[in-house]
């Protein structure tokens, strides 16, 4: 096995190891369905045609990995990773419909003792090449999926596995058949067909549950949460929903901090949510965090409350028997639990007297008292 090299491209590494495999189903399907009709093996036939199933798929492996390797653009904002999903899926049907018809074949002559053979001794030893191959295969092309994190590559390793494993079977059938217990080749192809299909029913199934967007498991959930509550400056979460996309994993969150923090340093606690996010959990490769003042699910809505443009007329309005309001120079507005507090920014070297600037914080409270959106004013001296 040729060392991994983890400076080259997720394709490029897909397209060697799936390659490999092609050339190796190649070999052992012509093997297996020539010494199969030969021999007189129903099973390795169905083995063989198995392995020519594999070809089938190593292409869609390497179609998967070519274009769902892409960046994203303008029309997939979020990358190509649903190609290798679907091509996962095909794999899946595909070993399912393979199972079927091995199945049905099979079946039938089991109902039609005349159609039974007598496998000969070379069977032996070409299902014997076909375990120690494939289960080689197996375990390379299964490092170079956990490599490059390719969910499609895993799925075509395990498609080996699961040739190397109906060999056996394959191994077990033909070597009863021949002690004397001539319907065991073909319960030996049933055998194989329903090993066939359980591994084409995982992949599609869970490929499928890829594509309707299922969430992460529990365990990961609460690894992610973990990383999240752990960044400084974050309160608490909520809203945290997962999904996957190929290799990768999305996360959308919404965190809580300090409902007094500037914008920017709101910004900045996010960005090192995704940045710890990114850094501690290999498979993450897109983060949106909401930052949030306050719970959003629990408290009173503000949706009610007039915006900044509306309100500062109503202000000036109410505070115009007030000289010292010409002297704002800014208003913070804080929207929480279904009620605006309101702070007005005043240079305090304008303003007469200490005294003063105390009567202004009361005159600038007592003139919204009436207004039932506003809960508080409170002057801010700098």
């Amino acid at each position: 096995m040729s060392e991994l090299n983890p400076d080259d491209t997720h394709y490029q590494q897909a397209r060697h190891a799936t390659l490999i495999g092609a050339l190796i189903n190649l070999l052992l399907s012509a093997i297996k369905v020539g010494v199969g009709v030969v021999g007189h093996s129903q099973a390795l036939v169905a083995d063989g045609v198995h392995s020519l199933s594999d070809l089938i798929s190593d292409l869609m492996v390497l179609y998967g990995a070519k274009h769902g390797d892409k960046e994203a653009d303008e029309d997939h904002p979020y990358g190509h990773g649903r190609i290798e999903t679907l091509m996962t899926v095909g794999i899946g049907v595909l070993l399912i419909a393979v199972a079927i018809g091995i199945s049905i074949d099979a079946i039938g002559r089991l109902f039609h003792p005349e159609g039974l053979s007598q496998p000969s001794v070379i069977v032996l030893f070409a299902a014997l090449l076909s375990i120690f191959s494939k289960e080689g295969l197996y375990h390379y092309t299964l490092a170079v999926a956990n490599c490059i994190r390719s969910n499609l590559l895993r799925a075509n390793a395990w498609h080996h596995r699961t040739d190397a494993l109906s060999s056996v079977v394959v191994l077990v059938g033909v070597a009863g058949t021949l002690a004397g217990l001539e319907y065991l080749d073909a319960i030996a192809a049933v055998g194989v067909s329903l090993m066939v299909a359980k591994a084409g029913v995982e992949l599609a199934w869970e490929s499928i549950q890829e594509l309707i967007d299922t969430g992460l498991g529990e365990v990961q959930l609460e690894t992610i949460s973990q990383e999240i509550l752990q960044v400084e400056g974050v309160r608490a979460m909520h809203r945290l929903r997962t999904r996957r996309m190929g290799a990768s994993v999305l996360v959308d969150v919404h965190i809580m901090v300090n409902p007094r923090l500037s914008v920017s340093e709101g910004h900045f606690i996010a960005d090192h949510v995704e940045l710890t996010l990114y850094k501690q959990i290999d498979d993450v490769t897109d983060v949106t965090v909401h930052i949030d003042p306050e719970n959003d699910e629990q408290t009173t809505p503000c949706h009610s409350l007039p915006m900044r443009n509306e309100l500062i007329p109503r202000l000036k309005q109410c505070w115009r028997e007030i000289p010292e309001r010409q002297l704002i120079e800014d208003f913070s507005l804080h929207y929480l639990n279904g009620e605006l507090d309101l702070e007005v920014w005043i240079p305090l070297h304008k303003v007469a007297s200490k005294e003063r600037a105390e009567e202004l914080s009361e005159q600038f409270n007592h003139c919204m008292l009436n207004d039932p959106q506003i809960k508080r004013v409170r002057a801010v001296f700098f």
